[in-house]
């Protein structure tokens, strides 16, 4: 199994502030990916690269049997408290430990970027059944104030190039595959709320910074500590609210007779 090696050291050493800090997904999001895959009662979903179960907590209460697939060890242990009862498995989007066809629908949550794309496509299209459908979603800082524009700036320092969302470079993996048919879209709009703990969490949580040597991974945290404890419309507030925008995306699994065809 593969994943990337920043994902991997960050993501074990951040968990636990990743559980804290990262948004609750929009429930108005959510559900709207939902209707597009057709998620109902019964539906067996495998949610992909399922870190801490902030995506599959919420699609438990439609009532889908649902499998989630997380390789990191530290992020399953968080997901098994968050979300007891559900079937946890340790795989990659890579290598995916379940049979041909056997799941209705896949989801993905704030991850597609990390994966190695065509490969990825291949081994979700091969656990689909026939139609089946693929959703993702991304939930981005939106930076609609100074101060979070100042909070991405710091953040961008400490990037040496890994995967982001906001390159798109994710979407060649699509534009390349003769698997799905043309990805769909929607935007929502969503607000986390929290004090400045939370918000340190949630930098915290980002696995380049939580990679990072301790001392300049200290550093970080002390600029976004400085940042909140200063600006004007942060400083002293017991609750910070973080505008996001939410990106939701979801296309269809072409059948086996059309990829002979072409």
């Amino acid at each position: 199994m593969t994943i990337h090696p920043s994902a991997a050291r960050g993501f074990e050493a951040g968990a636990e502030a990743y559980e804290r800090g990262r948004p609750d997904y929009s429930p108005e999001a959510v559900e709207r990916l939902a209707r597009e895959l057709l998620v109902l009662p019964g539906t067996r979903v495998l949610d992909l690269a399922a870190g801490t179960g902030k995506l599959t907590r919420l699609l438990v209460p439609i009532g889908a049997d649902i499998v989630a697939v997380e390789p990191v060890p530290a992020m399953r242990a968080q997901l098994a408290r968050a979300v007891p009862g559900i079937e946890i498995l340790d795989g990659t989007a890579e290598a995916i430990p379940l049979p041909d066809g056997s799941v209705d629908a896949v989801t993905v949550g704030q991850a597609f970027h990390w994966f190695d794309g065509d490969r990825a496509l291949a081994e979700i299209h091969r656990v689909l059944r026939p139609h089946g459908g693929l959703g993702l979603i991304w939930q981005a800082r939106d930076p609609v104030r100074p101060w979070i524009e100042q909070l991405n700036q710091i953040i961008d320092r400490a990037d040496d190039g890994h995967p982001r969302f906001r390159t798109f470079e994710w979407r060649a993996a699509f534009e390349r595959s003769r698997l799905f048919g043309p990805l769909d879209s929607a935007d929502y709009a969503t607000v986390q709320r929290g004090d400045l703990e939370t918000f340190v969490d949630r930098v915290a949580s980002i696995s380049y910074v939580a990679a990072l040597p301790e001392e300049a991974r200290a550093g970080v945290l002390s600029e976004v500590r400085e940042l909140l404890a200063t600006d004007l419309e942060t400083a002293g507030a017991d609750v910070i609210e973080l505008p996001y925008r939410v990106h939701v995306f979801w296309t269809f699994a072409l059948a086996t007779e059309h990829l002979l065809a072409t």
